[in-house]
């Protein structure tokens, strides 16, 4: 155990900073023990949030254990313990859990035996509870944040820049409708596996995508994001190995932020995929994702939306310049994932890589039809491409109103800046 250091205001942020690392690694397999015996999320998550106010108070004088995430675990197994010791209800919590005891005494040593299981499947069966569809799309996110993440409620707020108090209740309410609904700690099988486990995917790469774009504030990037959201997929890839899905979307995410460093100017700036210093490119984490990718291909099931996704940013990364890029098989990928996940977003990307491949016009054709869509509206990336399409085609007019449209849509300044400057731009050559 480490010996414990004089109080100062730099060792307790210290402690403070020990505890937190710990709990980020730990709380996962902690809440998921706990909801494993209670049949109740939320109660396991107070059990833990005790171990770890415990820690906070005790390590300070005592030094941190050698195993701190033990200590944890055992902590709250006490607590948890000490909670149904004191409930009234003991027994009808004990037949809730299909437990056959007639003593207080038998019951804890159940519950002390049940907690010390080491059971694998703990972490898993928590990211599913916290992805269930029964939850509206905001609501998975911030329980998977809060619980298998490990991140505080304003940690979360934050990033999503909502009020704390509004995230707050938003968790509140995500484990009472879990509770009420009497949703099993348990894994799901067969279609219904395959209907949840795209929720858990779709979960990590909401996350994911705020931060590697932000949809609003001054920050184009919020690289704590995409750590955190590539975390939850590798931990994800670990658990279902043979889900070749799984493995296709931890290639995309790795290949993604691979660029982030790339992504905006010395002044925070936003740049274009075509202004990016791909030297600065990420090669750990692109060499991460095209390892990912491989074992997405080789799982033996054809690849799907995420998996493609990944072999269209693997295009990217093996290019040196744009110019180099495989343009003609990014569009082929984007057809074939029109197939699989139809969206106007992608008829979007794909009328891009068109233009890239087949010409501006050509691609500027396929825009043109996705104008009227009514999940487009108010998309500030629709007017961007068009915008971009017509300055290529020397409608340089036209290109300025669209980048204008597009500026007034974005709520992230960054972007704002970026599509002012271009609108400014067209305008020049138009005066020249």
């Amino acid at each position: 155990m480490t010996p414990p250091p004089a109080r100062t205001a730099s060792t307790t942020a210290d402690l403070h900073r020990v505890v937190d690392a710990v709990w980020r690694m730990e709380s996962a397999r902690i809440v998921g023990a706990l909801s494993r015996v209670t049949g109740d999320v939320g109660l396991a998550e107070e059990l833990a949030q005790d171990a770890l106010v415990a820690a906070l108070e005790q390590w300070q004088d005592t030094g941190v254990p050698a195993k701190p995430g033990a200590w944890l675990m055992a902590t709250a197994k006490h607590r948890a313990i000490d909670t149904f010791r004191r409930a009234r209800n003991l027994q009808r919590k004990t037949e809730e859990l299909g437990r056959d005891l007639v003593d207080q005494e038998g019951v804890e040593e159940d519950w002390a035996a049940a907690l010390d299981e080491v059971v694998e499947d703990d972490v898993l069966r928590l990211v599913f509870i916290a992805c269930h569809p029964i939850l509206s799309r905001e609501a998975r996110v911030a329980l998977t944040l809060r619980l298998v993440g490990g991140l505080t409620t304003d940690e979360i707020a934050r990033a999503f820049l909502v009020p704390e108090k509004t995230l707050a209740q938003r968790i509140v309410r995500a484990k009472r409708t879990l509770t009420a609904a009497h949703v099993p700690f348990e894994m799901p099988a067969g279609a219904e596996f395959t209907a949840r486990i795209g929720s858990v995917l779709e979960v990590i790469y909401l996350v994911f995508n705020e931060g590697y774009s932000a949809t609003a504030g001054e920050d184009l990037v919020r690289p704590a994001l995409c750590q955190e959201a590539m975390r939850l997929g590798r931990i994800l890839a670990g658990l279902v190995p043979g889900e070749g899905e799984v493995h296709g979307l931890v290639a995309l995410m790795e290949i993604q932020a691979s660029r982030l460093a790339a992504r905006t100017g010395p002044d925070g700036q936003a740049l274009t995929l075509a202004e990016q210093n791909r030297a600065a490119w990420d090669r750990v984490l692109v060499t991460r994702g095209l390892a990912a990718l491989r074992r997405a291909e080789d799982s033996g099931a054809a690849l799907g939306p995420y998996g493609v996704q990944a072999a269209i940013a693997a295009c990217h990364a093996r290019a040196r310049t744009v110019e180099e890029t495989d343009w003609t098989r990014i569009a082929a990928l984007y057809e074939a994932l029109a197939e699989l996940a139809p969206s106007p977003v992608v008829e979007l990307n794909r009328a891009v890589a068109v233009s890239r491949a087949y010409g501006a016009a050509a691609g500027l054709e396929l825009v043109e039809q996705l104008a009227e869509v009514p999940a487009l509206r108010g998309y500030h990336l629709l007017p961007t491409v068009r915008g971009d399409l017509l300055e290529q085609l020397g409608r340089r007019d036209e290109a300025r109103t669209e980048f204008e449209r597009a500026a007034s849509m974005t709520r992230n300044e960054p972007e704002r800046a970026l599509l002012l400057a271009r609108a400014a731009a067209c305008g020049r050559e138009l005066g020249a």
